[in-house]
């Protein structure tokens, strides 16, 4: 199983940026896929997962201007990030889980977003 994240990069407050994560092996149909974020000297944080059946959860700091969305057909999911903030900064990692009260098993490489002026 590998998830491989791109979509990273530098922008500027009030910008948008799109994250993917594509996803191989057998598991994007069984597992709750979710998006966490680190900033250095913090824990790494879920901000977002998605059910198989495409119910939505979001943290309260990115509710209403992230949008995680997947799709099957092409294995993928993805964050679609507007209105970013410097607090959004930090390191993107994609992520699959079996319950949503349950840690992550699988983890994609971080993809570093910076939003600085």
């Amino acid at each position: 199983v590998q998830l491989q994240a791109c979509g990273g990069g530098l922008v500027q407050p009030g910008e948008s940026l799109r994250l993917s994560c594509v996803v191989s092996g057998s598991i994007f149909g069984n597992h709750i896929m979710g998006w966490s974020r680190q900033v250095p000297g913090k824990e790494r944080l879920t901000i977002a997962t998605i059910t198989t059946n495409g119910r939505a959860l979001y943290a309260e700091s990115v509710e209403g201007r992230f949008t995680i969305s997947r799709d099957s057909a092409k294995n993928t999911v993805s964050l679609e990030m507007d209105g970013l903030k410097p607090e959004d900064t930090g390191i993107y990692y994609c992520n699959a889980r079996t319950s949503q009260y349950r840690q992550p098993v699988y983890w994609g490489l971080g993809t570093q977003v910076t939003v600085s002026s």
